[in-house]
């Protein structure tokens, strides 16, 4: 689980004239509320709770099987624009931070004057409390590790009426869309690989035809919701398979179809299994084999193809970039005088 930047934890230090973020403590994606602590409301009005500022996902843990890699090498953004704290919760924040001493007299004085003194700011917005939030950057909480997580990021939080979006943001601001692509980094396809008779793990034979297949529950379709509770945001993104391609590791091998395009069946399977009653007939999806290994192997490789879309709060909804992910298998390929299946 990773870390989420909330404003109980981020801490700015001015040095050298630079801006550094440093944060301790870190609340995490799917940490419940603290006890009478509300989830937020889109009005602005929110209890003191990190949870309503952190995007938290359902399921609150990414479950096992692998990551879904765009096609086209799109990645989901490193961070964004979003709500970081009511009024008196910045007050507190930043009191806090000016009672250690610890960022300098400048500078605690730089920020009384924007946030205080009118400047031109006053009192944190305490009197327009209800009638918007300060925001600023947040880093998408599947990327803390990225370059890019700490780019949107601004020294001073804006001040947001209800409605309006941040003045000069630094990075994209969160919209339904930017979570369905945080969920995008949360979709796990399932790790079984393909089946196949005879099995990768047994020594194929020359000539004689492979059967290759997915029962439906091998690639159900798999969903993540993301949810920014401060805006009544929310987003479902879906993968949903498409179909399988293989590619036998050489060229002597004939593929079934040709293209080696196994497409999603009806009931929602790939391919067709194999049964005893088949013998050696050309299976819908599969290959054949034309010459031995030689000793070595054949790179076996099928790759599952994943389209993608999502549904979001407010009727939003579209498709993001397609995935897949490739299995592979070193098989070994003999040749024997007579075929039986």
């Amino acid at each position: 689980m990773q870390a989420v930047r909330t404003r109980k934890t981020l801490v700015v230090l001015a040095v050298a004239g630079l801006t550094l973020l440093a944060t301790g403590g870190p609340a995490r994606a799917g940490d419940a509320p603290a006890p009478g602590v509300g989830a937020g409301s889109g009005d602005g009005n929110i209890s003191a709770s990190a949870a309503a500022y952190q995007v938290t996902y359902t399921p609150a843990e990414p479950p096992k099987g692998h990551p879904l890699t765009a096609n086209t090498g799109w990645t989901p953004p490193a961070c964004w624009q979003a709500p970081v704290a009511t009024p008196k919760e910045l007050k507190a924040e930043r009191e806090s931070v000016w009672g250690e001493d610890s960022t300098g007299y400048e500078w605690d004085s730089t920020q009384r004057d924007y946030y205080v003194n009118g400047h031109p700011h006053k009192d944190f917005e305490i009197p327009n409390t209800g009638k918007g939030m300060w925001w600023n950057g947040q880093a998408n909480p599947n990327r803390i590790g990225d370059p890019g997580a700490l780019s949107c990021f601004k020294e001073y939080d804006d001040w947001v009426l209800n409605g309006d979006t941040p003045p000069a943001p630094k990075g994209p601001i969160v919209t339904p869309e930017i979570l369905a692509e945080s969920a995008y980094d949360r979709i796990r396809i399932p790790e079984n690989p393909i089946t196949l008779s005879p099995s990768a793990n047994d020594v194929q034979t020359v000539n004689l035809n492979t059967w290759a297949w997915l029962d439906k529950g091998d690639v159900a379709p798999v969903s993540v919701t993301a949810r920014l509770a401060s805006l009544n945001l929310w987003a479902t993104t879906t993968a949903t398979p498409e179909g399988l391609h293989l590619r036998a590791g050489t060229p002597d091998a004939d593929l079934y179809p040709a293209s080696g395009d196994c497409p999603l069946n009806a009931d929602g399977s790939i391919g067709e299994k194999y049964v005893k009653a088949d013998g050696n007939k050309v299976p819908p999806c599969g290959l054949t084999y034309r010459r031995s290994s030689d000793g070595g192997t054949f790179p076996l490789s099928a790759t599952i193809s994943w389209k993608v879309s999502w549904t979001g709060s407010g009727g939003t909804g579209g498709d993001l970039a397609g995935g897949s992910f490739e299995f592979d298998q070193d098989v070994q390929v003999q040749e024997i005088q007579s075929v039986n299946h």
